[in-house]
């Protein structure tokens, strides 16, 4: 193998090393929820540190007893759509793009009356966490920002996983993805657009996953039914 591709291998895969063993900058995430009047409640899974989280992924599927107890005392009752930021297995890519594409997408989803009704921040996240923190805060859909699994040609990839009527035991055929969000994949603002789309639809026909396509290319956004809000 030539040296400089050897290099190249050796540089990336120690990237996506450091960016699953990043910080998660929790504070600067808070702040930038601040931005839009948001105040998210701080939770964290059963992964009492990143070993746990790495080693055994059910754990980052359930809350911690402190945390179901808060998110309830919080609840304050349902909403059309809550907000979770997770840490994932790319703490460093939450850092650098959660909060740009929470920026784009506010405005467009406040454009068709669709306000974030309830946050959290979640540390030793995955996925499925996002289920239980929507079903206790009673969310009709949840946005769950978090960080995606590095790879070699990207370290610091964004995911955006949306669930309707988000409940613990879902799979992944009840949530729409959009995925590989980082500054040489899909942009902030394309994938504000793409989520906005999704959350649209999403609470127009009350369903995410496999029956709902992303046909957000040039569509017009139907209107959201009274009675899912």
């Amino acid at each position: 193998m030539p040296t400089t591709a050897l290099l190249e291998f050796t540089l990336a895969h120690a990237r996506a090393r450091d960016a699953v063993h990043a910080a998660f900058d929790i504070p600067a995430v808070i702040a930038g929820l601040a931005e839009f009047g948001v105040q998210p409640v701080q939770v964290s899974s059963q992964a009492r540190n990143r070993g746990d989280y790495l080693r055994r992924p059910d754990l980052g599927r359930r809350l911690d007893q402190a945390s179901q107890q808060l998110l309830a005392s919080h609840c304050g009752g349902s909403c059309q759509l809550a907000l979770v930021i997770g840490d994932g297995l790319s703490p460093a890519a939450v850092n650098a793009h959660a909060i740009r594409v929470v920026r784009s997408l506010v405005p467009r989803l406040a454009a068709d009356g669709i306000e974030i009704g309830h946050a959290a921040v979640a540390t030793g996240a995955r996925v499925a966490l996002g289920d239980e923190i929507g079903a206790i805060l009673g969310a009709h859909m949840i946005v769950m920002l978090i960080g995606e699994r590095p790879g070699l040609s990207a370290s610091d990839s964004l995911g955006a996983y949306l669930t309707f009527a988000p409940r613990v035991g879902l799979t992944d055929s009840g949530r729409n993805c959009v995925s590989n969000i980082h500054g040489a994949g899909l942009g902030c603002e394309e994938a504000a657009f793409r989520i906005a789309w999704l959350v649209r639809e999403g609470l127009a026909r009350r369903i995410t996953g496999v029956a709902l396509k992303d046909e957000s290319g040039g569509q017009t956004p139907r209107r959201i039914l009274p009675n899912s809000s």
